[in-house]
């Protein structure tokens, strides 16, 4: 019993570090830091890159946010690729204005599958741009988000996030989860890397990369999690990502809880492909390039195993328990610690994020109330994805017909 103890207070230890350097670093997104200055004054030709697959409801509505983007239009293109589409997808983008190119692969159907393809068909083309944004088709893009995204290249960055917010965030239960999960991440994960010269990670949605890194390394994504796994490349690189809160693109979410299931589903068995591609990667970096910042990109790959201590932990307090080792309310004290950090903080700490962001409380008591769930409900997908992975890429229907000017 005493050497269980000891694993115990280990592990305990490795939870207590893990956590303590996360909250120290969430602390930084309270901290106001001076613009980047400008390196060169130039106003950059862009790509906008949408991989769409059966899209047919609401890629007008994006397409129609690009052209009203307040910068130069010779100086943006849009690209829609129609990937492996049975519907009208591609001649509605065609009509909206989007040039389009259509690609059929069954076999190979997922978003990085899609990206590689035309890249290297821009690639041979000799395409003459200076960086691509990349949009899911349910986007809606701020009037503002090309012009913040040329002040980043200008500035001197070359992988940089947009502020991905919520088209649809009081819908439902689920959408305000996803809305309140994003919110938060925004400002303590993503701003407060960014503030202290850290790395934010690419969001799936809404970023943008400098054309010379395509054209030098490839788009060679392998992942469910293409984003995250572009972030890890380049965070195994050396090179930190930047982040653009005033480029914002709004990203629908899904409606019920099923859905949900199934996108997060296989978010979480990316994140494990990730662990599984490219942990001895960014454990290289950290000794080739000796920067917090690869310690901390190899610290985010630490969430499963994170994970599996803390339900570890769990077990190993309940056979102390059983072999007299640990009172009843030692027990309960224990377990109480972990509902608290884990489903009544978060809440708490979303209600705090919605005040810093000066966003109305009230439409999201709903959510707020059910945020628990929606975490609960993450866990379970997470122990889900460890024991039976589905590697197979599913699609998330998109229906809600929202405009710009609605936002």
């Amino acid at each position: 019993m005493d050497y269980l103890y000891i694993l115990q207070q280990a592990l305990v230890g490795i939870i207590t570090i893990f956590w303590l350097y996360n909250i120290a670093i969430s602390v930084c997104s309270l901290i106001k830091f001076k613009e980047k200055p400008l390196l060169i004054n130039k106003e950059h030709k862009f790509m906008a890159i949408i991989p769409a697959h059966n899209e047919e409801k609401v890629i007008k509505n994006l397409i129609e946010s690009l052209k009203e983007q307040n910068y130069p239009k010779d100086k943006l293109d849009i690209y829609v690729i129609a990937d492996n589409c049975t519907d009208n997808t591609a001649p509605i983008a065609k009509n909206a204005g989007a040039i389009v190119y259509e690609r059929t692969d069954p076999e190979h159907k997922t978003k990085g599958y899609a990206m590689q393809w035309f890249l290297k068909k821009m690639q041979e083309q000799n395409a003459d741009y200076d960086a691509l944004c990349v949009f899911d088709a349910d986007n809606i893009v701020d009037k503002e988000f090309m012009k913040a995204m040329n002040k980043k290249l200008c500035q001197g960055e070359e992988v940089v996030q947009g502020y991905r917010d919520i088209k649809n965030p009081s819908d439902t239960w689920v959408t305000a989860g996803y809305a309140l999960f994003y919110w938060t991440m925004h400002r303590f994960y993503h701003l407060a890397r960014y503030n202290v010269g850290l790395s934010p990670l690419l969001n799936g949605t809404g970023f943008m990369v400098k054309y010379d890194l395509i054209k030098q390394e490839g788009w060679n994504t392998k992942t469910l999690t293409e984003d995250i796994e572009y972030s890890l490349i380049n965070i195994s690189k050396g090179r930190a990502l930047g982040w653009a809160t005033d480029a914002i693109v709004y990203d629908e979410q899904p409606l019920g809880f099923k859905q949900s299931w199934t996108q997060r589903t296989r978010w979480s068995v990316g994140h494990i492909q990730c662990f599984k591609y490219y942990l001895k990667d960014l454990a290289a970096g950290v000794v080739r390039n000796r920067k917090v910042m690869n310690v901390d990109g190899l610290l985010y790959l630490m969430g499963m195993p994170i994970l599996i201590v803390t339900l570890s932990i769990l077990v190993i307090n309940l056979i102390i328990y059983i072999g007299d080792g640990m009172t009843l309310m030692g027990l309960i004290w224990n377990y109480a610690k972990y509902l608290i950090a884990t489903f009544i903080m978060p809440p708490l700490t979303a209600i705090f994020t919605l005040m810093l962001d000066k966003r109305p409380i009230k439409p999201m008591l709903k959510g707020i109330l059910c945020y628990p769930l929606f975490l609960g409900s993450w866990i379970a997908i997470n122990i889900k994805a460890l024991i039976k992975p589905n590697t197979k890429w599913e699609k998330i229907e998109h229906v809600r017909d929202i405009k710009l000017k609605q936002n």
